[in-house]
């Protein structure tokens, strides 16, 4: 009988196959599954979501490439969180449509801004942001900064992920409400063993 750490390499190669043409998500599908160990999600549930990631990465590309430029798809767990900004209504639409078209998902979080006045200053700045959080995160001993993914759009953070409990939580989020030109914090934060 075959063990389940064998299977790994296998399936992850069958997660990379699904994607068409994107290097960068390929990578990235690597990294995640490298550094499950120090997450809470197991290797099968990090292995699935980024199956489900790769698959909402080829929808976008197949039905409008310039979806892939707007809007980051974040998962964890089977829940997809969905942040960036398109200029109409139909766009934030379609992404959500095209993300419930997947296996697997089973939550969609649809954060996408309709906004026409985001320039490469806004992008910038919200990339700064995210920089400044993601350091803060990995700095402080007392919070698992693995376990979160964030993203910044308009000045407003975004975070998906696991929290060890409540304390840890409320410290994530204070380190996000300090960052300067932070005008919001939503947080898609599941804390471990809650349901």
């Amino acid at each position: 009988m075959t063990s389940r750490s064998a299977l790994i390499p296998l399936l992850l190669s069958l997660a990379l196959l699904t994607v068409s043409a994107c290097a960068g998500v390929i990578a990235g599908g690597g990294a995640s599954v490298g550094v499950t160990v120090a997450q809470e999600r197991t290797v099968g549930g990090a292995i699935d979501d980024t199956v489900i990631a790769s698959r909402i990465v080829s929808n976008f590309y197949q039905y409008d490439i310039e979806l892939l430029r707007l809007i980051s798809a974040e998962v964890v767990e089977g829940r997809v969180l969905l942040t960036g900004s398109v200029a109409d209504p139909e766009s934030r639409v379609d992404a959500v449509r095209l993300t419930w078209q997947i296996d697997g998902v089973g939550e969609v979080l649809n954060e996408i801004q309709i906004t026409d006045d985001s320039g490469l200053v806004d992008f910038a700045l919200d990339t700064w942001i995210s920089t400044q959080l993601r350091t803060k995160l990995l700095l402080d001993r007392e919070i698992k900064a693995l376990n979160y993914n964030v993203e910044t759009v308009n000045g407003v953070i975004y975070m998906i992920g696991i929290a060890q409990d409540d304390l840890e939580l409320e410290r994530v989020t204070n380190h996000a409400r300090t960052i300067e030109n932070v005008t919001k914090v939503i947080s898609h934060v599941r804390v471990l063993g809650a349901s």
